[in-house]
């Protein structure tokens, strides 16, 4: 009994497994997509597997705050409880240096906006 219709013949299974492993396939892809699509304006608050973030000390005012991520140290900079010359440390440097000193922390600042213009609105 070959019947080439049944499908529990060796092309329906050969077809079906192909069929299979490129499902797979575009499932994988479309996932990488959407994991490392960037959308204009959205806050990618989440963190990219394998992507590891920055870890962050400072001392203001000589007290030790951390570790810190990037948007920790952002709201603190905001705040202006971290300045230029507020000592900093990462993992990898050798000891404790003022902020202005420390190119990954710079381009943290340089990412920030400016502060908002005063308005004199009269009531």
């Amino acid at each position: 009994m070959d019947n080439n219709n049944n499908f529990f013949s060796i092309d329906r299974l050969v077809e079906f497994g192909m069929g299979m492993a490129v499902a797979q396939q575009m499932i994988n892809m479309m996932n990488q997509t959407m994991q490392t699509m960037y959308v204009p304006g959205s806050i990618q608050s989440m963190p990219q597997p394998g992507v590891t973030q920055p870890i962050y000390y400072v001392a203001p005012a000589g007290q030790s705050i951390g570790p810190l991520n990037s948007n920790d140290l952002s709201r603190m900079i905001m705040n202006k409880q971290v300045t230029k010359d507020t000592l900093a440390w990462m993992p990898g440097m050798a000891g404790w240096q003022t902020v202005q000193n420390i190119p990954a922390i710079l381009r943290i600042v340089a990412l920030m906006p400016p502060p908002l213009p005063q308005t004199n609105v009269q009531p």
